[in-house]
């Protein structure tokens, strides 16, 4: 995975909210583990930390972190077009979905891992990389 650094670091996001430090890490890792060809950048002014196929959040960003006071959102750019058979997504938006992840135990499940691995397989077919 490619840490782009311009504006700021993934520690600056593990540090906004100490208690989910642990569970930041498992998503990351998992994200990591999925796509080694990725690319991430942490946004310190967004609050998150954000992943995607070549570098451009709008064009090929698939995924992001972003922690709050009791969980911390996984959120698909595209999750509108995602398969979710557990019915784990959450929002309304015109395209943008999210997972609550309340512990680095939620990350390990298998339909968490799923929705990553389409995630990473839409941005890349759609982008063509």
């Amino acid at each position: 995975m490619k840490i782009d650094t311009r504006m700021g670091a993934y520690a600056d996001i593990r540090a906004l909210v100490p208690a989910h430090a642990a569970t930041l890490d498992a998503i990351r890792d998992l994200v990591h583990r999925l796509d080694p060809d990725g690319v991430e950048v942490a946004s310190p002014g967004e609050r998150s930390v954000w992943w995607s196929v070549a570098g451009n959040k709008m064009k090929d960003g698939y995924a992001y972190a972003m922690p709050h006071g009791r969980h911390v959102n996984l959120g698909f750019f595209q999750g509108v077009a995602l398969p979710d058979p557990a019915g784990l997504l959450q929002g309304t938006g015109k395209a943008l979905r999210h997972v609550k992840i309340a512990s680095a135990e939620d990350v390990a499940r298998p339909e968490i891992a799923a929705l990553v691995r389409a995630a990473v397989e839409e941005r890349r077919g759609v982008v063509g990389v």
